[in-house]
């Protein structure tokens, strides 16, 4: 093992330089926590290190509390330029929460409080920008046209964030942001959906389903750009990856689940668990238990909430058959995985998996 002793006498023997011997240094305190004592694998999945994290988490939410109220103090007084107001205020708010990132995130690198600052400063940005732009009139009127601007907005200042500290997090803001704001777009066009089971189901109203199903896909697509470049997870890329795969992985499954239980018949219930098993197969061969857990966690709120008292039988024997099929794969992923990657045809594609151990 290479310890610091080992770091101070390569940056003195012209090695590495002293940038560099302090990026490996940071890398590897990264790494510690969610890696240390990992079985080899394993996904590794953190959100905080240690209490002090949690100590500094309930700091920031007192503080964000206590300046929420000031600044609504302040907007209170200012009826006549409250748009103005709210965009300034806004983006004091989110230079503070920027020069507690730099240190919180950047300088002592924290996950919690990377985590927590993420959510402040997309709250900010999304309160302040929606403040300006969307027109409350057209709001109480259905008409939801004047949030899009402040939505892609919205987006794209997380997105400047995350350009800046690389918060893993931060992808699965911007996929729910992107969501949320096709669904809005669509919804100016075909016009409010009747119910919610109508944005996810193919025979719904207007083109929800097709636009959830196709931003999901595409989400998932990018995942995998991120797995493929660092397949042995050593890096924060991987940690993007693993984002991303929770929010994909909803929203494909929730659509065809949906669609599919709209129905109500034994042979819809069916092709639900063939879609759950494509799904397991697809999980193990990219080594992402996190995809496929979110999909059966979210297949089963679907099938207990729209399942009808005649089918709560076959739904009830459905999620136990999940349950035991989750355990399984839980005991034994990697011998199972090892089968899966030698049967499946992946060709070059398999440089870009981690390895079967």
């Amino acid at each position: 093992m290479i310890d610091k002793d080992d770091l101070r006498a390569s940056v003195g023997a012209g090695i590495l330089t002293e940038k560099q011997a302090a990026s490996l240094t940071a890398l590897a305190h990264s790494r510690t926590g969610a890696r240390e004592n990992l079985a080899i694998g394993d996904e590794p999945f953190e959100l905080f290190r240690g209490f002090n994290e949690i100590f500094i988490m309930v700091g920031l939410m007192i503080l964000s509390t206590g300046w929420a109220g000031i600044a609504g103090w302040i907007l209170v007084d200012q009826v006549g330029s409250l748009q103005r107001t709210a965009l300034l205020m806004s983006a004091v708010s989110a230079g503070l929460v920027w020069l507690l990132s730099e240190y919180f995130i950047r300088r002592r690198r924290m996950i919690g409080p990377a985590i927590l600052l993420t959510v402040m400063f997309t709250g900010t940005a999304a309160f302040g920008l929606g403040q300006y732009f969307a027109q409350v009139f057209m709001i109480a009127q259905e008409d939801f046209s004047s949030l899009v601007l402040p939505g892609m907005l919205s987006v794209v200042a997380v997105f400047l964030y995350w350009l800046r500290f690389k918060v893993p997090f931060a992808m699965a803001i911007m996929a729910l942001g992107l969501f949320a704001t096709a669904l809005i777009a669509a919804a100016t066009q075909a016009g409010t959906p009747s119910s919610v089971q109508d944005i996810f189901t193919f025979s719904g109203q207007g083109r929800f389903a097709w636009i959830t199903l196709a931003l999901g896909i595409a989400v998932f697509a990018l995942a995998m750009v991120f797995d493929g470049s660092d397949p042995n997870r050593v890096t924060r890329r991987s940690a993007q990856g693993f984002w991303l795969h929770v929010v994909a992985a909803p929203a494909i499954i929730n659509t065809i689940a949906l669609s599919l239980l709209s129905s109500d018949t034994t042979g819809a219930m069916l092709v639900l668990i063939l879609a759950l098993a494509l799904f397991a197969i697809v999980a193990i061969a990219i080594d992402r238990r996190s995809f496929l857990l979110t999909a059966i966690g979210y297949t089963v709120v679907v099938v207990t909430t729209l399942s009808s008292d005649a089918a709560s039988e076959g739904a009830f024997v459905l999620i136990l058959a999940l349950g035991v099929f989750l355990l399984l794969l839980g005991a034994f992923w990697e011998r199972i995985r090892a089968v899966i990657l030698n049967l499946l045809p992946l060709g070059g594609l398999r440089n870009y998996l981690p390895p079967a151990h």
